[in-house]
């Protein structure tokens, strides 16, 4: 081989060797990403055990999610120095999972203390991230809508665990947020085959929280202060 090929050859290697140590630097950063949301979710799941305060127990697992949020941001910033700027999509694969349960864990705490939706910015903001590509090391549109889908789902799970302990006044609360998330949705033309698939899951919460308010409904369960969500054709 000669000196040119050599050194050729040598360049090959040092750059092969450099992008797999970046991407285990990005791996182990995940990582700690991945361990905190595995904490936040453990604590956000208690919302499905039986309260007699459940108001104020509830608020009491959104601030510690709150606080553990602060690491997530903290693991997040280094991604953000680690990752070469304007090389964001050539490793989004890296974090895309880890940062789409990230949105469902925000989206839920915002939801259980104040019952709206919350918005790609403040989502951004809580877990620590720009909101904006062309700041920097964003939150992609598609990872957030994937958050929102996920939190119908936990919603409803929620709405059916609320009934057995004698709530009957939240899933009808519940009922009319999936409604509006899905016809929110039902303005989007989806192209991503995945975010597509997940949304047609959606349609299926949505017709399942429905059954429950009209069960509660017949039964004579169903609060009369609480306004109920109008019922939604399926595709």
């Amino acid at each position: 081989m000669t000196e040119a090929m050599q050194e050729i050859f040598n360049s090959f290697q040092d750059y092969l060797t450099n992008e797999q140590d970046l991407r285990e630097e990005i791996r182990k950063t995940v990582k700690e990403i991945e361990k905190t949301g595995r904490e936040i979710l453990m604590i956000l799941q208690n919302i499905h055990n039986e309260n007699k305060e459940e108001n104020i127990i509830v608020s009491q697992y959104c601030a510690k999610a709150r606080e553990l949020f602060e690491n997530v941001r903290t693991n997040y910033a280094k991604l953000a120095e680690i990752v070469p700027k304007d090389q964001y999509y050539r490793y989004h694969d890296q974090w895309r999972i880890a940062t789409q349960r990230h949105c469902f864990l925000a989206a839920l705490t915002v939801y259980l203390e104040i019952k709206v939706l919350v918005t790609k910015d403040t989502v951004a903001e809580i877990i620590g991230v720009k909101s904006k590509a062309q700041d920097g090391f964003h939150l992609d549109v598609e990872d957030f809508l994937m958050g929102l889908l996920q939190l119908a789902s936990e919603l409803v799970r929620f709405a059916v665990n609320s009934v057995t302990n004698g709530d009957f006044n939240r899933p009808v609360e519940i009922a009319r947020f999936v409604s509006e998330l899905n016809a929110g949705f039902r303005l989007l033309n989806l192209k991503n085959d995945s975010l597509r698939k997940r949304y047609d899951a959606l349609k299926y919460d949505v017709k399942k929280i429905e059954e429950i308010v009209y069960d509660l409904r017949i039964r004579g369960l169903k609060p009369e202060n609480v306004v109920e969500a109008p019922p939604q054709e399926m595709e």
